[in-house]
């Protein structure tokens, strides 16, 4: 059969569908066909429904298969209604948005099917059920209609990742994604996360099982690894078969959870290549040894979720049971190494006020990390923090349903002076870090920031538009003073310490 894949990653960084990819893989494993539409703007395929429509008839496929996240979901409805009013071939969605509101997404009307969870085998067995005439009653990790009647049939264990064939890159443009991410290529060695973050899905995930299985967390082997001489084999089949890269990042949400394959791997590693990569890695479970490794084994970049520089918003809003000095103490020996530390963080949580901003923006400030990305806090469907934001009747529910991004603004409502105050913040983060620093920079800074915090939101709409070429012409001022400062640089949304890009 043919299947014909559809990412619509619309408004939003161009990024490698790891699912897409091994869903290919095991479609083509088993004798199928598989195309792919690749909905980005960056890529020259913006959201174009006579084209997407287009390129459907012309595959001819006998499957559509919409993989997405939250913030993309919109665009999937608009997508498969208007092919369905010319494509009779059913149309399913996967992904974590469809796996933690399924009949929502069914509810719609446009999709045949939705799968839930990991569903590279589900999805092969549901090809073959419509293939064969089959029962879908035996197919896992599906929910569909039957005689009017919604039907979410249990998932299966998950897929034992050394199971799995190599990725399907070919089903990819993939050197044109190379070339237009300046050579960085995404990778996993794993899935899964050993911890409960309330804002983030891997709670939901761990919950579905569970009780699909009837199996207690501690035996759900949830966390797991490709083998090391499959991520080895893989980044080689990258270097033989692509070129310009300049850099690997791996994807894993937590790369350092295992001391020993981490050894191992960089063992490897720097027997095959001289790329750099970079990883993710716990406040809570990063050593120096650990940087030592990584060091050793070419990387360069090493990330850390801190979110919030309030130990209470951590604690009672993101569950995340970590001190600001183990965030200290990680970003001092990541440095040490010789490793560029990079921070994510999040500002506009439920019950956060403007003094736990000025924390998050504070730790920066004293800790200087190489880099941080920020974004405005999204309440994803039924994560607690969602329930959270519920519960504090916060969420503006229209804002929420038009958003495709959680870069630009919030959904949630505190009030138009926070709510200003807030995205001043947000267009301008690297300026208040600055400020608050004990760097030279920090008078000017100061300035800049009392400037825009006097801003009313008319004039505030009109400066914003200007904001990124005043960074840009501030950074070349404290460059040329030789003055340590953030700058945003490579997107809207992160500042990089000058020592680095002056190093690139």
């Amino acid at each position: 059969m043919r299947i014909l894949f559809i990412y619509p990653n619309l408004n939003a960084q161009i990024g490698f569908n790891y699912g897409i990819a091994y869903l290919s893989a095991v479609l083509k494993q088993a004798g199928h066909a598989t195309g792919l539409l690749n909905v980005n703007e960056q890529l020259g395929y913006p959201l174009d429904l006579s084209r997407i429509v287009s390129d459907v008839r012309a595959f001819g496929p006998d499957v559509i298969a919409f993989s997405l996240v939250t913030n993309q979901a919109g665009f999937a409805v608009q997508m498969a209604e208007e092919i369905k009013k010319h494509v009779s071939a059913p149309i399913v969605c996967g992904g974590i948005h469809p796996t933690i509101s399924p009949q929502e997404m069914l509810a719609t009307g446009f999709f045949d099917a939705v799968f839930i969870g990991e569903s590279e085998y589900a999805l092969r067995d549901y090809v073959h059920a419509l293939e064969t005439g089959g029962d879908l009653s035996g197919v896992s990790n599906i929910c569909y209609k039957k005689d009017g009647n919604i039907i979410q049939n249990k998932v299966s264990p998950f897929i034992p990742l050394e199971e799995l064939p190599p990725k399907d890159y070919a089903l990819f443009d993939f050197q044109k994604m190379i070339d237009a991410k300046n050579g960085w290529v995404g990778l996993m060695a794993s899935r899964g996360c050993p911890f409960r973050c309330s804002y983030c899905f891997n709670h939901q995930i761990v919950e579905l099982y569970c009780r699909d299985l009837g199996l207690p967390q501690g035996r759900l082997k949830y966390v797991r690894h490709h083998p090391v001489k499959d991520a080895i084999d893989e980044i080689q089949y990258l270097l033989a078969n692509y070129t310009h890269i300049s850099m690997f990042i791996f994807d894993d949400d937590l790369f350092t959870f295992d001391r020993e394959y981490l050894r191992e791997f960089c063992s490897e590693y720097k027997k095959i290549t001289s790329i750099p990569f970079t990883v993710n890695a716990h406040v809570q479970i990063f050593d120096a040894d650990m940087a030592r490794n990584l060091k050793e084994a070419g990387c360069t970049i090493v990330k850390f979720g801190i979110e919030s520089g309030s130990e209470r918003v951590r604690r009672e809003v993101m569950n995340r049971h970590m001190k600001n000095g183990a965030i200290k103490r990680a970003l001092a020996i990541a440095e040490e190494a010789g490793l560029h530390s990079s921070t994510f963080l999040m500002i506009g949580l439920p019950t956060e006020t403007r003094d736990e901003v000025r924390e998050t923006i504070q730790l920066l400030a004293d800790s200087l990390p190489g880099r941080f990305r920020w974004s405005v806090f999204f309440p994803f469907p039924h994560t607690v923090a969602y329930d959270i934001s519920v519960k504090n009747n916060c969420i503006d529910f229209d804002k929420m349903n038009r958003l495709s991004n959680f870069t630009d603004e919030s959904c949630l409502d505190f009030g138009p002076e926070h709510n200003l105050w807030l995205e001043k913040v947000a267009q301008a983060f690297p300026w208040y870090v600055n400020a608050c620093s004990a760097l030279p920079c920090a008078q000017r800074y100061a300035e800049l920031v009392a400037e825009i915090e006097s801003l009313p939101a008319a004039a505030w709409e009109q400066a914003k538009k200007n904001l990124r070429s005043r960074d840009e012409e501030e950074s070349r001022r404290q460059q040329a003073a030789g003055h340590v400062h953030y700058a945003i640089r490579f997107n809207r949304f992160m500042g990089v310490r000058s020592d680095w890009t002056e190093n690139e």
